[in-house]
């Protein structure tokens, strides 16, 4: 098929290079093939040029339009003119056409039927010979042989300006053919001037970083992609100096991680750029590294675990005794911090065995303010003198989807490597010596759960920025285990989320911390199964979630239940003793079926709504609650 295409677009290209005007048609007078200045000649609309037009279109057209002068009949005029050409016999005639000029008409028939016609503007040839019959006998030798050289340089031009028309055409198609190519990339490509504005882009910035705009040409890469933009501005400079650059860089607003290569105009004209995403390859990679030192790091860790666990057990058992005594309101508080963060290493000790593991998130209903409490009472008896923590809190009021312990664990990490960092801006009362302050900030934003520590301590070394989420990277030698941050890094991309890490404009570290922003919305909900144990163990799972449950052990129990005022989901089983739970989807509420049967059972087959495979836990619960309609409430 290409081979052909090729063939067909050399033939089209051939006959368009030829100066007089051909038409073929076929046994049953439609349209064939043309030239272009076939329809030039006759200025004939694009319908009547393509292949299949009739050839009484084009005669009618040509009637109405005067090109045969102004006959009585119309109709007739065309009906005579189509039954000469079916006579399919060889012609040649010279016409006047309205505009003053003539042409000569020569047609043969074809062996296949049908035929071919040339249509020839000869009206210089008309006038010169008429010039030359009424003057012949003053013109002199050497004037004809002018006449002739310059009608061969007319001719010559012709050739010439039809062959640049054609080679126009095929331009103008080729570069038609690589925006389309270009605009179905999954990526974005660019070229932009030497001062950095685009001048060509294949409109899919946006798909690239979300929320960038399309239309960008005449712009440059900060104004469109804002504090990205800015990021990437040295390695455009680099670039239009003629250094080839290639760099990655995190988009701010998504998080994604895209890679930019930039390339010199070989003419020093500006440079072309190629932004791709590449946050699944980093993201792999990145697993892949920390895969590897989690391996070593629990064969490492295991061997302390039990003594470890010991010390616990001990620490405790003392905290345990001093809480029952009458002590000052002061020591009983270091107290109870001390007992929440015993309580909160044996929970880690029972994450060590299954460090190597699949991890996963236990989300829940959080009251995150009240926790975010919680972690500053077990933190603040650790810090120094003159150190100091504040809890900046400004989110809407309920509660969040959340994993409180994996979160917990993160920032308490987080404050602790901040502690770490401001023990010297706090060693002391002194005047001049400033006080630390370490900072968390939450908010939302828009999708977001943005989650801030900073400290005004001397911020992060260059290497730690590169390196301080791989597994043993420590800048405290002898101190600390090098695992805070990656496990910190490990748990928020588990919850879809970005962790990110730079010093703050007025010194100090910066750690960002985002996360999936999912309000817990409380749903009347409709639990069918004909097991008491399994309905039990669901019912747990959706009042932990922060939802109210009516029970069924029956389809026609459930059915008589679906017409509640606010219920707004139905959770219910596949196979239920007296029938199928399927049959419950056009009770009204949302339905969710569950069953213990495979994927690809035939009894799975046809269901409308989402199934989930037993067994599941909260995690899955939740994420499916989570593509339902908004909740109306009870």
């Amino acid at each position: 098929m290409r081979r052909t295409d090729s063939h067909d677009e050399l033939m089209r290209s051939g006959l368009n290079l030829i100066q007089q005007a051909i038409s073929i048609f076929d046994a049953d007078l439609r349209l064939a093939l043309c030239n272009r200045p076939y329809q030039q000649m006759f200025d004939l609309p694009d319908h009547l040029t393509r292949p299949g037009a009739p050839f009484g279109e084009t005669i009618a057209y040509l009637v109405a339009r005067g090109e045969y002068g102004q006959p009585d009949d119309p109709a007739e005029a065309v009906r005579i003119r189509v039954e000469q050409a079916r006579t399919f016999q060889p012609h040649y005639m010279e016409r006047l056409r309205p505009d003053g000029r003539t042409i000569s008409v020569e047609g043969a028939p074809l062996a296949q039927g049908g035929w071919v016609a040339v249509y020839t503007d000869i009206t210089e040839i008309k006038r010169t010979e008429a010039l030359l019959r009424s003057r012949s006998e003053e013109l002199s030798d050497q004037l004809l042989r002018h006449a002739e050289r310059l009608s061969a340089a007319n001719r010559a031009l012709a050739a010439t300006n039809a062959a640049l028309e054609e080679a126009k055409r095929v331009l103008t198609e080729a570069e038609a053919r690589t925006r389309q190519v270009t605009a179905m990339v999954p990526a974005h490509i660019a070229q932009i001037d030497s001062q950095g504005r685009y001048v060509f882009s294949n409109n899919q910035l946006g798909r690239v970083f979300p929320g960038a705009p399309n239309e960008i040409l005449g712009k440059t890469s900060p104004e469109v992609l804002g504090d990205t933009g800015i990021r990437l501005n040295p390695a455009v400079e680099r670039a239009l100096a003629g250094e080839p650059q290639v760099v990655e860089v995190t988009h701010t607003e998504s998080g994604r991680r895209i890679r930019v290569a930039l390339t010199p105009d070989l003419e020093g004209q500006g440079a072309y750029v190629l932004s791709t995403d590449v946050s699944a390859e980093v993201n792999s990679r990145e697993a892949l590294t920390h895969a590897a030192r989690r391996e070593l790091a629990a064969r490492m860790t295991s061997g302390l675990a039990h003594d470890f666990g010991n010390l616990l057990t001990i620490i405790l058992g003392l905290q345990g005794r001093l809480a029952r005594l009458t002590l000052p309101p002061e020591a009983a508080e270091a107290v109870q911090g001390t007992l929440a963060a015993a309580r909160r290493g044996a929970v880690l000790l029972d994450r060590i065995a299954t460090i190597t593991g699949p991890r996963r998130l236990s989300p829940q209903p959080v009251n995150l303010p009240a926790l975010l409490d919680e972690i500053a009472t077990m933190a603040r008896p650790s810090l120094g003198r003159g150190q100091r923590l504040v809890m900046d809190i400004d989110l809407p009021d309920g509660a969040l989807l959340l994993d409180p312990g994996s979160l917990q664990d993160s920032i308490l990490n987080l404050i602790l490597n901040a502690r770490h960092a401001t023990a010297a801006a706090g060693s002391g009362p002194a005047a001049d010596t400033p006080e630390a302050v370490i900072r968390v900030t939450a908010r939302a934003r828009g999708r977001w759960l943005e989650l801030t520590i900073t400290d005004n301590g001397p911020g992060f070394s260059p290497e730690a920025l590169t390196r301080a989420t791989e597994p043993f990277f420590t800048t405290k030698p002898g101190q600390g285990s090098g695992l805070g941050l990656s496990m910190v890094y490990d748990q928020t991309k588990l919850a879809g989320g970005t962790l990110r890490l730079d010093n703050a404009p007025g010194g100090g570290g910066r750690v960002r911390l985002r996360l999936p922003y999912q309000r817990v919305a409380p749903r009347l909900v409709l639990l069918v199964d004909d097991d008491d144990v399994i309905r039990e163990t669901l019912r747990d799972m959706l009042t932990g979630m922060g939802h109210q449950v009516i029970e069924a052990g029956s389809l026609a129990e459930a059915r008589s239940l679906c017409d509640l005022p606010g219920l707004s989901v139905v959770l219910s089983d596949l196979q239920l003793g007296d029938g199928s739970g399927a049959d419950l989807a056009d009770a009204g509420p949302p339905l969710l079926l569950m069953t213990a049967r495979p994927p690809d059972d035939p009894a799975r087959a046809g269901l409308a709504g989402p199934v989930l495979t037993k067994p599941f836990d909260a995690a899955a619960l939740s994420a499916l609650f989570a593509t339902l309609p908004k909740a109306e409430g009870p």
